[in-house]
């Protein structure tokens, strides 16, 4: 198995907890931030959306753009990241080694922040992603949501 193929098993394992994790946001609390420094849910939510949308386009041209929009509920965030999700998968199994390890170049405002090899970019978002996804799934109780299963039981899916 190469690095391509692995990073394939390894996001088909994390699609299904991150949707967990996205629907057991309650509806209606997109603002919630546990401290004034912290980003918002609906910001996180934007996150993990709007970087695998930039990602299609960087798997697919060697470009991608930072160019989040609102959200505005949490079915919309779920139905759009698990689009993009499914998106990438694709692309991302019509790469060949070579366009893998291509340059890819990332956009915001319209000047390039990063370039480095499409693979690295693509692993360095998966796992900004999952980080991102443990942010969440520390406000879901305080927002009076359940937490879901992540790599294990939570206190509340033994329930």
């Amino acid at each position: 198995m190469n690095e391509r193929e692995f990073f394939q098993v390894r996001r088909k394992a994390e699609r299904d907890t991150f949707l967990r994790v996205i629907r057991a946001m309650p509806d209606g609390k997109l603002d919630y931030k546990p401290h004034e420094r912290s980003p918002s849910a609906g910001e996180l939510l934007k996150t993990l959306v709007f970087e695998h949308s930039a990602c299609c386009e960087l798997a697919g041209t060697g470009r991608g753009e930072w160019k989040p929009a609102p959200i505005a509920s949490i079915e919309e965030a779920a139905s759009a990241f698990e689009r993009h999700w499914d998106e990438l998968d694709r692309k991302v199994a019509a790469l060949d080694d070579a366009a893998w390890s291509g340059k890819g170049q990332f956009f915001a405002g319209g000047k390039m922040v990063m370039e480095m090899p499409i693979g690295e970019f693509l692993w360095f978002i998966l796992f900004d992603a999952i980080h991102h996804r443990g942010q969440l799934s520390t406000y879901i109780r305080p927002m009076g949501g359940q937490v879901p299963a992540i790599y294990g039981p939570s206190g509340d899916s033994r329930r």
